[in-house]
């Protein structure tokens, strides 16, 4: 017989949600404040939901067992994949030399810092957030940027804050397909209005990410460039979201912002170039020449994984190779667990299927391009095992964090301690807009995916929206909108961060570095979405 999720199980609001964010608090407070090992700190937090789940909002022990188990199984795959399968290809390359190339060569567009981190961070990240998502441009611009020189935590804290705003039509517009399904509303309009409110800070991204890095008053030194890189995604982002739905917005504005951003640099440099502590200023002119085709070996790899990487996002190839994925049944708790009103408009079963995509999932198309670069870059067969097994050796207390974390996010989904606190966003009444925005804030927080936000809370805003007389299509956008200020202190991303840049053991500074970017960046949401729910003349450019 299902099991009925309670809401508030002490029959006191204030108590209930107190004890539905105490794993959160946990989890938090031993990363950020105690210091505490990232995979010490997850298995505490996830020790904490089990407890309040069961003995306090009933959970059967079997349920909360089995939602343990499949969320540590989802951390492994697809998200553990993809970052396990991006550092084989780095040190792939690190061994042969050709990442000393790449660098280089990237110099060679600029040696100002500042420049490096736009390019790097904002405009390749957003490409490769289009088309992959799920932890892949963080783990790939981190390690790129540790690469060229930048500490563990710039290169990580950076990397972070860059995957922001394109995170609302990652993978191939995954988060908006997911909201629609779960609110009934459509696809064409939800991407429309979530680009309207997504599009303003994807011009305020590359200002912040690079005062971030160096400063106020030196962002503003190459404020042009900055202009050109976020403008020209914010109006590719706004054209194509209004137009084609949300399968290609942040592939094509990604690719069209690093393209006219590195034309734009060919042309314009800044009066005095940006360096960081230790760089030589006549490290350009020093540098090794290298000819076209060394160059071309050099990026050769990255481009045969950007092309694999988004062939096996398509939807007619995903499809294909998503025939090879085995869909487990996860016994005692599929369709056990019942959802209950107000968090969805009727009661309904929560599935719980595995999908064991080996072959379909973006990681596997990054292990073959690995292996395909790997063969071009001259390895044997041998050499690519033996650095395989050295990697997943040194991976192994990462990907243990990663399992962690995400147990401990679907034992709080299938509990409902989720919904509680959802439900206490719901009570601020006038100010909903603005609450309602954090709540996607939170939502990716906790589960470190905008996806996974809309799908818990989609429905939840629109229920709310409705008895506020609320416009629908704009809380269920504000919830994926204000979803993406979350992806950067998600514990799996940061974790994807450390382990990307081989800083294992230090997520608390990570986490310290990036936490108030992501919650005044939230806040900045929450405004824009007041701002459009009741002052003319944004209240126009709310989709109807």
């Amino acid at each position: 017989m299902p099991w009925q999720q309670i809401y508030d199980p002490l029959n006191n609001p204030f108590l209930s949600t107190l004890l539905a964010a105490l794993p959160v608090i946990v989890l938090l407070g031993c990363l950020g404040i105690l210091r505490i090992k990232a995979h010490i700190s997850a298995l505490l937090g996830l020790g904490v939901a089990l407890i309040v789940a069961v003995l306090v909002f009933g959970q059967p022990v079997g349920m909360a067992a089995a939602s343990t188990v499949y969320g540590a199984a989802y951390g492994l795959l697809p998200i553990g994949w993809i970052v396990f399968n991006v550092m084989f290809m780095y040190r792939l390359t690190e061994r042969k030399g050709y990442f000393s190339i790449l660098k280089e060569s990237l110099r060679s567009i600029t040696s100002d810092r500042r420049l490096q981190v736009l390019l790097i961070a904002f405009c390749l990240g957003g490409f490769f957030e289009g088309a992959a998502g799920f932890g892949t441009p963080v783990a790939i611009t981190a390690a790129i940027m540790m690469g060229l020189g930048f500490s563990p935590l710039a290169a990580s804290g950076l990397s972070l804050i860059a995957n922001t705003a394109p995170v609302a039509f990652g993978g191939l517009g995954t988060p908006m397909i997911a909201l629609a399904q779960i609110t009934g509303l459509d696809v064409y309009d939800l991407t429309m209005m979530t680009g309207r409110l997504i599009s303003i800070f994807a011009v305020i991204v590359p200002f912040w990410l690079v005062a971030a890095f160096a400063g106020i008053k030196r962002a503003f030194q190459v404020w042009p460039a900055l202009l050109v890189a976020g403008g020209s995604f914010a109006v590719v982002e706004l054209f194509i979201s209004s137009r084609y739905g949300p399968w290609l917005v942040n592939v094509i504005a990604g690719l069209v912002s690093l393209i006219l951003t590195v034309l734009f640099l060919l042309v314009w440099k800044p009066r005095k170039v940006y360096l960081m502590e230790g760089d030589d200023e006549n490290a350009k002119e020093e540098a090794p020449q290298h000819s076209r085709r060394e160059i071309i070996q050099a990026w050769m790899p990255w481009a045969i994984l950007s092309v694999l990487v988004l062939l096996w996002g398509l939807p007619g190839i995903n499809a294909i190779l998503d025939k090879t994925t085995l869909r487990i049944v996860v016994p005692g708790l599929h369709n056990l667990v019942m959802r209950m009103p107000p968090v969805v408009a009727e009661a309904h079963l929560e599935s719980a299927i595995y999908k064991l995509s080996w072959l379909s999932a973006s990681g596997s198309g990054i292990l073959i391009s690995a292996v395909i670069s790997g063969l071009v870059m001259g390895y044997s067969f041998k050499e690519l095992l033996k650095t395989y097994f050295k990697t997943c050796k040194d991976l192994r207390y990462s990907l243990l964090t990663i399992s962690a974390m995400m147990a401990l996010g679907f034992v709080t989904r299938f509990s409902g301690l989720d919904a509680t606190l959802g439900l206490t966003f719901a009570r601020t009444g006038v100010l909903y807009p603005f609450f309602g925005t954090l709540l996607g804030w939170l939502g990716v927080a906790l589960t470190g995916s905008d996806t996974s936000s809309n799908v818990l809370f989609g429905s939840l805003q629109v229920i709310t929206a409705v008895q506020l007389g609320l416009s629908p299509l704009l809380m269920a956008a504000a919830n994926s909108a204000g979803g993406v200020m979350g992806k950067m202190i998600d514990a799996q991303s940061i974790v994807v961060a450390s382990t990307a840049t081989g800083w294992h053991g230090h997520e608390s500074d990570i986490l310290r570095y990036v936490f108030w970017h992501s919650l005044v960046l939230a806040a900045l949401v929450g405004l824009v979405v007041l701002l459009f729910a009741y002052l003319p003349p944004f209240t126009l450019l709310v989709v109807q």
